[in-house]
């Protein structure tokens, strides 16, 4: 079901599978699927003792990856994809990886890495995001969240004429709220209520006039 609609953003709130395909229909993905490493079940509480985790209770959603047939479904969805976390899907060969290397320690992996179908040579884009360490001012209210300047770079990656985005696995809501920001209208969907509710605050705190 539609959770929250605004000029050039629609949020559904359930499971993009269950969805229409039809209304799903955009010129982009720009997505991070679970990976199924257990992230959402408290996992990031365990990597430091520098300052107290902040707990983001414990959920399923990350116990598996999303499969083949599924990842196959959702590429039908938009020509031009970016995915993240694409070393842990099924995805063919790639001739552009985004490398975002999070200028990290510890327990952290050093670089995430997300697969395109983009016709271009491979980019890295720095930004620290270790622990409560982090360039920006990003408030983090999900376990997996992505940098808002880092989903911005990734839109700067699509072609010039790319006019809507689709984010089947919303979180946090960055995906949308970056694409606001740039004037991209966006379709988001998540099944968890409490990140649509996250995603919602997020966005009205982001103004931006749409492009008529």
């Amino acid at each position: 079901m539609i959770y929250h609609e605004e000029e050039g953003i629609i949020l559904h709130h359930g499971d993009w599978r269950d969805i229409d395909p039809e209304l799903l229909k955009a010129q982009a993905i720009v997505t991070d699927p679970p990976y199924g490493i257990g992230e959402a079940a408290g996992k990031n509480k365990s990597r430091t003792n520098l300052a107290v985790a902040k707990d983001y209770g414990n959920d399923e959603w990350d116990n598996e990856p999303p499969s083949a047939y599924d990842i196959a479904r959702l590429r039908a969805l938009a020509p031009h994809q970016i995915i993240w976390g694409g070393n842990y899907f099924h995805l063919p060969p790639s001739k552009c990886w985004l490398v975002w290397d999070k200028v990290n320690s510890g327990d952290f992996a050093d670089c995430e890495l997300a697969w395109t179908n983009l016709d271009k040579a491979v980019r890295l884009y720095k930004h620290m995001w270790n622990g409560m360490l982090r360039e920006g001012n990003d408030v983090r209210v999900h376990p997996t969240q992505k940098p808002l300047a880092l989903i911005k770079w990734c839109l700067t990656h699509l072609p010039r004429d790319t006019k809507t985005v689709l984010d089947p696995y919303a979180g946090s809501g960055t995906t949308l709220v970056a694409a606001k920001a740039m004037g991209i209208h966006c379709i988001g969907v998540e099944r968890e209520e409490k990140y649509c509710a996250e995603i919602v605050t997020r966005l009205r705190q982001q103004i931006i006039e749409f492009p008529s």
